[in-house]
């Protein structure tokens, strides 16, 4: 595998670089609130161990200086909301989580600050009023502008020229979906794109929605970022090669299960860097105050392996230009 090093530019926030981590007033250790979306830690790899890692870097030490609350709510709508009220009522310090459980923290309090990560639109989601002025009691990191969606589907018909018909996986119980497939639906137009969308609320959908992609001859697919489709990372790439639907993935994460391509932001790296952002907030820091971040450099991954097993040339180009190519 080719790899350049690959650095997340800040939007207005600065790595703490002291590495001490700040007692509360009157010496009480803080307490983060985290709303996960699988069923458990054992589910969450990679970024599970990358946000422990972010609070390591600041000198934090969960258990010591700092008491992290997380909760699973296994991808269920009720138990989102419910938990999200549970970690309301526990009055902890800062509340964090992911796309999708950013909204239903943001319904459970206006008064805890709350940091997102990986969220494909915070204004259209009604997380923040502005990326550079949140406004509110929340903040956190964006995962997508509308033109990556664009970028996504020009590199699918950079790699096959003939494509008119690309299918878009979604999950319509995730909040912020429709927003997301908002942006790819504008790019297919401008590219001369059909862009029909297959639904899978759950796991054992997923299969069938990619048969039925299959019988509407469809030619490439594109999963909706997050999560059930986070959690069927190993397996989505894999039932896409064997239907022979060339596959763009947001992230390396679903790209090293077999994607023949992805094109995103790091977000594991992205989420070490939401501890900055906690960090900020537990030293006196207003979450109105902190413009959200997002990335400026995007990671292009190709697989050669994938494109050979489905008949499909790669342009010297995207070689030359990808982060990794794995032959």
């Amino acid at each position: 595998m080719r790899r350049r090093d690959f650095l997340l530019l800040t939007g207005g926030v600065a790595v703490a670089s002291s590495g001490i981590a700040w007692a509360q007033p009157g010496g009480k250790v803080p307490v983060i609130g985290y709303l996960w979306h699988a069923g458990s830690a054992a589910e969450e790899p990679p970024y599970f161990e990358a946000l422990l890692e972010g609070f390591a870097r600041l000198g934090y030490v969960d258990g010591r200086n700092l008491k992290l609350e997380h909760r699973f709510p296994n991808e269920a709508p009720a138990r989102f909301k419910s938990m999200a009220a549970e970690l309301v009522a526990l009055n902890v310090n800062v509340l964090m989580g992911g796309q999708t459980a950013a909204p239903y923290l943001r319904d459970a309090t206006t008064r805890i600050p709350i940091v997102f990560m990986f969220v494909p639109d915070p204004v259209g989601m009604r997380l923040v009023q502005s990326l550079a002025q949140p406004g509110r009691n929340v903040t956190g990191l964006a995962s997508i502008g509308r033109d990556t969606a664009g970028k996504r589907l020009q590199l699918l018909k950079e790699i096959v020229p003939s494509l008119s018909r690309v299918g878009f996986l979604i999950n319509p119980d995730q909040q912020g979906q429709e927003l997301y497939f908002q942006a790819f639906r504008t790019a297919a137009d401008q590219l001369g794109l059909l862009l029909q969308t297959f639904e899978a609320r759950t796991l054992q959908e997923i299969e069938s929605s990619l048969d039925a992609m299959v019988r509407a001859r469809m030619q490439a697919l594109v999963p909706a970022q997050g999560g059930i489709f986070f959690q069927a990372r190993a397996t989505i790439p894999k039932l896409a090669l064997e239907r022979r639907l060339p596959m763009c993935a947001h992230s390396r994460e679903l790209f090293e299960n077999g994607a023949l391509l992805s094109y995103g932001a790091d977000q594991i790296e992205m989420c070490r860097r939401s501890a900055v952002y906690a960090d900020k907030i537990l030293k006196g820091a207003k979450p109105a105050d902190l413009p959200v971040e997002q990335p400026t450099k995007f990671e292009l991954f190709i697989n050669v392996a994938t494109a050979r097993a489905l008949g499909v040339t790669i342009p010297q180009s995207l070689l030359l230009s990808a982060d990794a190519v794995i032959q």
